[in-house]
């Protein structure tokens, strides 16, 4: 039987483009550099295709400073795709420029009308239910919404919390198996993944749990070599990716493709 949490077939990435320099940061850790970005991005790109899937790669946005980060446009599910409405307000038209690709993959593509917000960061798709974190970016009334597109699916939506300060919900977490997710003591303190495996990230390494599970590869940002070590010993095949420049504007490995 076929995990659709973490068996996938597809990606759809976009590079990122020069105007990257303008994009959102909770703080300020530096200005990104393109180059090493570019390097950084072939290498998450060329370790998904190792897999076997088939990755589509979007030409830059200019004038989406933030647009590298697919992931927040949309919730590619294995019936249809669903089209966000983002939580700040300079990536709204992210999702326009999303849509056409994802209508010519699926037969069944619907969208966030709103008046709520949520974005792809704060949605966790598990083997059973898919939880969505309450977040700055996302709110009571996106992730209602979300539930009542993804229940005519069958999907069970489960509203958790994102700690304070933590931008989204996968900030703090990644699923890394069936029922196993890598996971901040921070985040799991909540009781949000009851009835699951958790594996913590090592102490000072919580930058470490947005990583992704892609078929049998466990995709990682680099320089958190406990963690690491520790996700080996549990029997992984990890990839470690260098995330220093989409770290600084609050980026990790799920934000850089969406998945189907």
């Amino acid at each position: 039987m076929t995990d659709h949490s973490y068996e996938f077939t597809r990606a759809v990435t976009r590079k990122p483009g020069s105007s990257i320099i303008d994009g959102l940061r909770a703080e300020d850790l530096g200005t990104p550099d393109l180059e090493r970005m570019l390097a950084a991005h072939a290498s998450y790109v060329a370790t998904l295709r190792e897999t076997g899937a088939e990755v589509i790669e979007l030409p830059p946005l200019e004038a989406f400073p933030d647009s590298v980060f697919v992931e927040d446009t949309a919730l590619c599910l294995h019936e249809g795709a669903i089209l966000m409405r983002p939580g700040a307000e300079s990536r709204a038209g992210e999702v326009a420029e999303m849509a056409p690709t994802l209508r010519a993959l699926y037969d069944e593509v619907v969208a966030i009308e709103g008046p709520g917000t949520i974005e792809g960061g704060d949605i966790l798709t598990t083997s059973r239910e898919i939880l969505v974190g309450r977040s700055a970016r996302t709110d009571a009334a996106g992730v209602a919404e979300l539930s009542r597109l993804a229940g005519r699916w069958g999907y069970a939506v489960r509203e958790v919390f994102t700690p304070e300060g933590v931008l989204h919900f996968k900030t703090d977490c990644s699923l890394i198996g069936p029922n196993t997710i890598l996971s901040t003591r921070r985040l799991a303190a909540s009781g949000c993944f009851e009835g699951y495996d958790v594996v913590f990230t090592a102490d000072g390494e919580e930058a470490a749990a947005n990583a992704i599970r892609f078929n049998r590869l466990v995709l990682m940002a680099a320089g958190f070599p406990a963690t690491a070590a520790k996700l080996r010993a549990a029997g992984y095949d990890v990839r470690e990716i260098d995330n220093s420049e989409c770290a600084k504007l609050d980026g990790g490995m799920s934000c850089l493709s969406l998945r189907f």
